[in-house]
């Protein structure tokens, strides 16, 4: 997995046309900010959104946090989503509903284009894609591999509910959250998300069991709709001092084992191999920087 993939604990979505929710962002404490020109912006807004989005990123970067666009399918909305959002100021591209490669591929054709005619340096803006349709899932791998700006991909549990006739509740979203996860470590890329519908905000204590889950899962940050859930997301995907310890030890005696001439180590009383190495390493790289 490339080290210089940014660690977005945690994403939150604001819708791009009210400003109040805006000016307000970046006080919320995310690693980055999702301006939401999709399901969160009346047909009506959609235009007036786009005029929106430069100076709704500087805002809601204001503080550190990374400023994200959530555009629109069609393909044509999809385009003029683009023309407003691709920036300096824009780190990042949520590509919504996608079903195939060939979606993604076409995504970063216009990125490209757009970089080189504004003088943004080349490869500037990530993608994240989101999976959000049962189509979708015979294609992961296809998907994941489909762009070298794809950083990530996460399953839209609302619309991939919808799509399958269930209902979005953690029994149902675990299996394909897996599938999305797979993909992604088999690509090199990102797995964000969590198993459970991203509407249920109110219970928080629900809400962190879930996040932890998530982490043992492998997930490495998520995508959010309320700013309560923010804090939950930093804390429970951020390693603990322990932790950071105990995987540092694990690097450190395999690295003296290796030294003298074994193939495995002892530490705190376990088996020390290289799949327990890389799992330190992992944990290790996604680090956040004042970790």
């Amino acid at each position: 997995m490339a080290e210089s993939i940014p660690v977005w604990r945690s994403m939150l979505f604001i819708p791009a046309h009210v400003d109040k929710f805006v000016a307000k962002a970046h006080t919320r404490g995310a690693d980055a900010y999702i301006l939401d020109l999709e399901d969160s912006v009346p047909a009506i807004a959609k235009q007036a959104a786009r005029g929106m989005i430069a100076a709704g990123a500087a805002r809601v970067a204001q503080s550190g946090a990374a400023a994200i666009v959530r555009v629109n399918q069609p393909w044509a909305m999809t385009a003029l989503d683009l023309e407003a959002a691709i920036g300096g100021g824009v780190a990042a591209i949520v590509l919504p509903k996608v079903n195939d490669g060939e979606y993604v591929r076409a995504a970063t054709a216009k990125i490209d284009a757009l970089e080189a005619q504004r003088g943004i340096a080349a490869g500037h803006t990530r993608l994240i894609a989101q999976i959000e349709d049962v189509a979708a899932l015979p294609r992961l791998d296809e998907i994941a591999a489909s762009s070298p700006r794809l950083m990530g991909m996460i399953l839209g549990s609302e619309d991939f509910s919808a799509t399958a006739g269930m209902e979005p509740i953690p029994a149902a979203l675990f299996a394909p959250n897996q599938q999305v996860l797979f993909a992604c470590r088999r690509a090199g890329i990102l797995p964000f998300g969590f198993p459970a519908s991203i509407a249920d905000y109110s219970d928080l204590v629900a809400f962190r069991a879930t996040i932890k889950l998530a982490r043992q899962l492998g997930f490495v940050g998520a995508f959010c709709i309320h700013p309560t859930q923010v804090a939950v997301l930093n804390e429970e995907f951020t390693p603990s001092p322990q932790e950071i310890e105990y995987a540092r030890g694990v690097i450190a005696a395999y690295e003296q084992a290796l030294r003298e001439g074994r193939g495995a180590a002892e530490y705190h009383g376990k088996m020390i191999d290289p799949p327990v190495v890389a799992r330190a390493q992992e944990l290790l790289r996604r680090l956040p920087p004042q970790a």
